[in-house]
């Protein structure tokens, strides 16, 4: 039995699809055994066909045709056959034996069959099984190098009006129509092997477009249709390779296909033609390329198959002149230009356009701000910090925030002149707020806090207000040395947070409750803290996590 075990079942099924195999022992039906394999059906969402190969191996192999099967899996419809198999372990060597025997029987019978004999047993057979037929037919047109019928065969197997439903395919009826067209694959490859390739390639790139244009049509859940175009783009590259191909119809067919539909159901990448197209078809497939992306410059397939053409070849000036025929507002294409440049060593190309992307942009508010970073990084290491100071300060006037500032703080400090810098930059924004200009007010604020600047933050604060994160980082910076301060904000933020439900207002106000017992502390007031703690509790004891998460903080 190929040393088939419960042990073995397990391992290669893993855990959790061999206990779910159990409950399928009783779906297997139709066991059938031949020379080293066992055969049968698994009912189980739909019903599954199931192998299991013994003969000759150390441990069994499956196959079965459920989605998690068809991704190379040992799954549970295949635990389900072994276990049902192991179960039959006392009849197993009769039922060996009896297979070995049709085997050999079958061909001893089929072997003294005369010609007439066999001719009438296919031609019953071909009348009983429609694929069968379909399969022999294709085989008769190769044989004679009929094109037209072997052009009008694929077009048949690839048609899916016979399973359509109100014009597309349904998922129960999507498998039958994958196996169909699957042998379109088999009848391309057969022209290819019989000394047709070149006819096998046109009709591949039928093939493939037919397919494509059914595609959006068929429920193809378990993706075999992706399978049929990925095997089609196989067929299509083997039979290339034979044929010595046509240079410019190749190039110009692959083009076109990578900017149609067509590309993402087959995979095919023209540059895996690189080694049969050779340098003349390269070129033609460059200039067809360029010839697509003229037409349709903003187009993303396009530029992505121009992008890698230009790649390939090591050809910077063309990945620069279709990023410079679209540049973006922002300088982000400017931006992308510069690194390629940086790849190919042309670095002083690459800061030209660098700082040709910010003059650009009209609006530095706007500015890509990884270009302000790329310019600031290259002025630094190329011993012009003051260049990157300027920037700094020139984005942090168009785009108020702290993040610029921080920025623009960082690279003062390196030219030893930042003290300057602050000076601008407060007054600015004082000036602003004065104005009216609420986000100057709000950014000063952050700033002075960043920079812990208390007393100019309190100062700030009751000039221009702040908003509530703002008090509670001021209070929290302002604890050790205002504790008074800081008490107030405190509990001016508790009476908010009263007002709240739920357990994340509960955290917080806790939170602040411990803050302001230090404050307390510090004033030297704890009774006062005391009676706080207690009319709070007061007024709030129907919250009961609030209750539990005082407790559990010793409030």
């Amino acid at each position: 039995m190929g040393g088939l075990t419960e042990a073995k079942l397990r391992a290669l099924a893993g855990e959790r699809s061999f206990e779910r195999g159990r409950g399928y022992v009783d779906e297997v039906s139709g066991v059938e055994f031949g020379d080293g394999w066992i055969r049968a059906s698994v009912r189980g969402t739909e019903r599954y066909d199931v192998e299991l190969v013994l003969a000759g191996r150390r441990k069994p192999t499956g196959t079965c045709d459920c989605p998690y099967g068809q991704e190379g899996n040992f799954c549970k419809h295949l635990v389900a056959l072994g276990l049902a198999v192991i179960a039959q372990e006392a009849d197993l060597p009769r039922r060996w034996k009896a297979a070995r025997g049709r085997t050999r029987g079958l061909d001893a019978w089929l072997t003294g069959l005369s010609r007439d004999g066999l001719l009438a047993l296919v031609r019953e057979e071909m009348a009983e099984d429609r694929n069968l037929r379909r399969r022999l037919e294709l085989r008769a047109a190769s044989a004679r190098g009929d094109l037209a019928e072997i052009r009008s065969r694929i077009r048949e197997l690839l048609d899916i009006d016979p399973f359509a439903q109100y014009g597309s395919v349904e998922y129960a009826d999507a498998r039958a129509y994958a196996d169909q067209a699957g042998q379109a694959v088999t009848a391309i490859r057969s022209l290819t092997t019989s000394g047709r390739a070149a006819d096998a390639t046109a009709l591949a790139q039928e093939a493939i477009g037919l397919l494509v244009e059914v595609a959006e049509n068929v429920d193809d859940s378990d993706g075999r249709l992706g399978e049929i175009g990925a095997d089609l783009a196989d067929a299509h590259h083997e039979a290339s390779r034979a044929a010595g191909p046509d240079l410019e119809g190749l190039a110009h067919w692959l083009v076109a296909h990578a900017l149609g539909d067509a590309a993402d159901l087959t995979g095919i990448d023209p540059l895996d033609y690189e080694d049969l197209l050779g340098e003349r078809g390269m070129a033609a497939l460059r200039r067809y390329a360029v010839e697509a992306w003229q037409v349709n410059r903003t187009g993303w397939a396009e530029k992505y198959l121009m992008q890698r053409l230009a790649k390939s070849g090591r050809d910077v000036d063309t990945v620069i002149a279709m990023h410079a025929a679209d540049l973006a507002p922002d300088g982000h294409t400017h931006l992308l230009i510069a690194r390629e440049l940086d790849t190919a060593g042309r670095t002083a190309h690459a800061l030209e356009w660098a700082e040709r992307g910010i003059r650009e942009t009209e609006d530095l508010a706007t500015v890509d701000t990884v270009l302000i970073d790329y310019l600031a990084d290259r002025y630094t290491r190329t011993g012009r910090p003051t260049d990157a100071v300027t920037l700094r300060r020139d984005h942090f006037a168009a785009r108020r925030s702290l993040l610029t500032y921080q920025q623009l703080r960082a690279a003062a400090r390196a030219t030893a002149c930042w003290q300057a810098e602050r000076e601008k930059v407060l007054a600015l924004l004082r000036t602003d707020a004065k104005r009216g200009h609420a986000h100057s007010g709000r950014v000063l604020v952050d700033i002075l806090l960043d920079d812990k600047d208390v007393d100019a933050a309190w100062r700030t604060v009751g000039e221009h207000g702040a908003h509530d994160g703002q008090w509670l980082t001021l209070a929290d910076q302002s604890r050790p040395t205002r504790p008074a301060d800081a008490l107030a904000v405190y509990r001016r933020l508790v009476a908010r947070l009263t007002r709240e439900t739920g357990n994340h207002a509960y955290e917080r106000l806790v939170s602040l409750l411990l803050n302001i017992r230090e404050c307390h502390r510090r004033l030297g007031t704890p009774g006062e803290f005391t009676a706080y703690v207690t009319d709070l509790r007061a007024v709030q004891k129907r919250k009961r996590n609030l209750m539990r998460l005082m407790d559990d903080s010793g409030l």
